[in-house]
């Protein structure tokens, strides 16, 4: 195996015997294997579209398989092989259709588990040229982050034929018999940001849609006595089936992880069971979840080795570890019996709250206010920190950083980075509170509309605005977003708490010349320098 897809990746260069993340060498090679079964799938797509033949179930299967290879998502080699198989038999039917199949399509569904993963390359062997294979593993990592928005939003009924043509052609490419230089590398990469922008505006608008638009919410972080059930994940859907299979059954319901916003939706948040939130980051689960006396959904990323609390541990969506119950269909009913089988709370412990529920239309009815505070020197800078949480040394930087930005400063927050400060006070300015919860990880398109209607009442560019972005990144999500802010042309964002290991230093040297990417140093010096 090779991988280096997250940040954590092995000596800070790729994990080759096991994931650090736990998955397996078998694992890691199906897990490139669908990707290769996807590119090709992808060539036959591409062809297909160029008939006029659109196969919108295959679109929704490729963005789902996709995701299903993004970090801490899916470890269980049976679903991905299965996938593999998908893949395999998705292009024999568009092949069929074009009336292009061949003796090998109607072999290829037969071919053994060996046989297929002969066929699969894992990253370090996408090129000879160091830059260019830096570049086409950039494409795939983002790419990876857009499938899995493009998956949040069509489980909300939003889609984009343009948006999945790019992602075909965007695995085609590097396998489709064209000669590329690494400038139409980096235009594929630039794109691969603006198609994620497009993504994440679909899953807002499935979210705002369906669930309404965030509004400030306060959120228990104890606990009520009683059975319990605790949601993981970023599945919003899954989230309000929970709720509803489980109203009238005496279970209380809590948020884990990147759920924590969901408090925040009034469709939710209307459930009388939904009570609180439990525990912080997905990486300390294994230290948190034991004492949880109930069971767990985890309904997406990141899913951790449950070891011997897997017995009440459930996984939907594209999630999967080998042996656990996966509920399929939103059928819930083996966890709410399993929670009804557990001790649950024994009593109530009230806890102190937090507040969620500041995303897009909520700072935007109060830009006119903030706009005023900036011009009377009231708010004298506004920081974004936040982007991914994870265990390696180093992201106590990020905790540093707010609490010692200045009392005349804001700091909005989103993704699982903000549990390394999403419960400090850190006091007012004026009616704001300094700490503004903007969201998950998804929600960085609410982030990024806000700084643009900032700018465009300032008659500035959101780069000669009093913002500065301070960002932390794990996996590939935290990938196409950095892509969507650089294909917006948003420079000198503060990166940490290390660079990926897939850039190379001449790609490096490009970021840092072309949007002044700077690796964090420390809190008191990054202060500084974005604050002057």
């Amino acid at each position: 195996m090779f991988c280096n897809q997250c940040e954590q990746t092995a000596k800070g260069q790729g994990c080759t015997v096991m994931g650090v993340c736990g998955k397996t060498g078998t694992t890691a090679d199906t897990q490139d294997l669908l990707v290769q079964a996807l590119r090709t799938l992808a060539l036959t797509a591409l062809k297909a579209r160029d008939k006029g033949i659109v196969d919108a179930e295959t679109d929704g299967f490729m963005a789902k398989a996709l995701f299903s290879t993004l970090t801490n998502v899916n470890f269980d080699e049976e679903a991905l092989m299965l996938m593999v198989r998908e893949a395999v038999r998705r292009r024999k039917k568009l092949a069929v259709r074009l009336g292009c199949t061949t003796a090998a399509d109607d072999a290829a569904v037969d071919k053994s588990v060996e046989e297929l993963r002969g066929q699969a390359k894992n990253p370090s062997e996408f090129a000879d040229d160091p830059n260019v294979r830096s570049a086409m593993q950039i494409l795939l990592f983002g790419l990876k982050g857009v499938a899995a928005y493009a998956d949040h939003a069509a489980i909300l009924g939003q889609t984009d034929p343009d948006l999945y043509a790019f992602m075909y052609g965007a695995l085609a490419a590097g396998f489709d018999d064209t000669t590329r230089t690494l400038d139409d590398w980096l235009e594929l990469v630039t794109g691969c940001g603006q198609a994620n922008l497009r993504a994440m505006e679909l899953l807002e608008t499935g979210n705002t849609g369906t669930y309404g638009h965030p509004v400030p919410t306060q959120v228990s972080l104890g606990h009520k006595k009683g059975k319990c059930i605790l949601v993981s994940g970023h599945d919003l859907k899954d989230l309000h089936a929970l709720l509803e299979q489980t109203a009238g059954k005496g279970i209380n319901i809590y948020t884990h992880g990147e759920m924590l916003p969901a408090h925040g939706y009034p469709e939710l948040h209307k459930f009388p069971h939904l009570v609180g939130h439990f525990g912080t980051a997905w990486q300390n689960q294994q230290k948190e979840l034991p004492e949880f006396p109930g069971a767990v959904l985890f309904t997406t990323n990141c899913i951790q080795n449950p070891g011997n609390y897997g017995d009440k541990v459930f996984t939907s969506g594209v999630v999967g570890w080998p042996g656990l119950a996966h509920c399929q269909d939103r059928d819930f009913s083996r966890v709410i019996e399993k929670a009804l089988s557990l001790p649950g709370f024994a009593e109530d412990a009230p806890g102190k709250t937090v507040t969620v529920g500041f995303g897009r239309k909520t700072l935007l009815d109060a830009a006119p206010a903030v706009l005023n505070a900036v011009k009377s020197g009231a708010i004298r800078h506004i920081f974004l920190v936040g982007g991914c949480d994870g265990a390696k040394p180093g992201r106590n930087y990020y905790t540093e950083f707010v609490e010692k930005a200045p009392g005349d400063t804001l700091i909005l927050t989103l993704a699982c980075g903000k549990f390394r400060f999403f419960d400090k006070d850190l006091g007012a300015i004026g009616d704001f509170p300094r700490l503004l919860d903007v969201g998950q990880c998804n929600d960085a398109y609410a982030a990024v509309q806000v700084a643009l209607a900032l700018a465009e009442a300032l008659g500035c560019t959101v780069n000669d605005l009093p913002l500065s972005l301070v960002l932390s990144w794990y996996e590939q999500k935290a990938v196409a977003i950095l892509l969507t802010l650089l294909a917006l042309g948003v420079k000198n964002i503060r990166l940490g708490p290390s660079l990926p290991a897939f850039v190379t230093p001449d790609i490096l040297k490009l970021l840092v010349s072309k949007w002044n990417i700077t690796p964090i140093s420390t809190p008191e010096e990054d202060l500084h320098a974005l604050s002057a």
